[in-house]
């Protein structure tokens, strides 16, 4: 096979010379885990999630609040009218000062992200089938959060990638026109879904850099904007992750954002799903003999060198803790 083959990009959160050390902050001695829940009474303890630093439809799928399920309370409404395609919306459509929270606490994770007032916000349910509970909070003092409204519910998927079809907070494609249209010129004429895959691929790796001053300064609650990762050309690790991911799910191709740790580092990866595949997620790209993994960031960062390649080769390294 002379054209490489791609599949699942990790995307580590750290180039040997210039990550380490932001990412190595973030995991001190004590450090609490970003999912360690903790309840009180009628309050729910939240500890903030790091931010991973490391360096096909015609019709774009996108979620809609369709109003047949809602749930509200102070202030907050949660729609889960579209549970079976894999994400539930969350309101605050008020003014408040004070920190918003939803929780999506799925059969074997829990998820906390921010939610901003005004707009619907879509959250993905990554978990899969099974039984959840999204919970709109709000802050009271510290870490403590109040429930504003909660809503339990059973999911049956449509389709097991049916979650990584459409935006959410973290791969927000739906906000970012000139991404999509640059995954659909990068993939003009190609038909196979990997070859698009390899197509986006190879453009992140030959345009993209890290971002060593923002590795630096990042704080909790970051969010990837795609069409600036885009126009600057430069990121984090998250911001390669959401760019892949927005891009290659604007072009219909099931996509997960994986945010876990390469050794001790926080970083964010993808897989890909394709109907001759299915999930794809050990493996980046075929150099005619063997599946190698690949990491855009370390390769983008270190022209490919045989001990980066050899690091982010060996599967083992790499550790998932979240999808979206």
């Amino acid at each position: 096979m002379k054209k490489k083959t791609f599949a699942s990009l990790a995307m580590s959160v750290f180039v040997l010379a210039g990550c380490v050390q932001p990412c190595a902050a973030a995991l001190q001695p004590g450090y609490v885990n970003p999912v360690a829940m903790h309840v009180e009474r009628a309050e729910t303890l939240i500890h903030d999630q790091i931010v991973p630093l490391a360096e096909t439809a015609d019709t774009m799928l996108l979620p809609t609040a369709s109003g047949t399920a809602v749930k509200s309370g102070g202030g907050a409404e949660i729609d889960y009218s579209n549970t079976k395609d894999g994400y539930v919306m969350v309101r605050f459509a008020g003014a408040n000062s004070k920190r918003l929270k939803v929780q999506v606490a799925g059969p074997s994770t829990t998820y906390n992200y921010d939610l901003p007032t005004g707009n619907w916000v879509t959250f993905p349910l990554s978990d899969g089938n099974g039984s959840y509970k999204i919970s709109a909070l709000q802050n009271t003092s510290g870490k403590k959060y109040a429930v504003l409204a909660t809503v339990s519910c059973t999911v049956t998927l449509v389709d097991e990638f049916a979650p990584f079809l459409r935006p959410n907070q973290y791969v927000d494609h739906a906000s970012a026109p000139n991404s999509v249209q640059k995954a659909k010129d990068l993939t003009a004429g190609v038909t196979a879904p990997l070859e698009k895959v390899a197509k986006i691929y190879d453009y992140v790796v030959a345009n993209l850099t890290y971002d060593k001053d923002k590795a630096a300064t990042v704080k909790s609650g970051y969010l990837p904007v795609l069409d600036t990762v885009l126009a600057t050309k430069k990121g984090i690790c998250f911001d390669y992750a959401s760019l892949m991911a927005g891009m290659l799910r604007s072009l219909g191709i099931p996509c997960k954002l994986v945010v876990g740790y390469a050794g001790t580092a926080y970083h964010a990866w993808i897989s890909v799903w394709t109907k001759e595949t299915g999930w794809i997620d050990g493996v980046i790209y075929f150099d005619g003999t063997t599946w190698q993994r690949m990491d855009p960031t370390f390769a983008s960062s270190s022209n490919k060198s045989e001990s980066i390649m050899k690091y982010i080769g060996d599967g083992s390294n790499y550790t998932t803790k979240y999808l979206y």
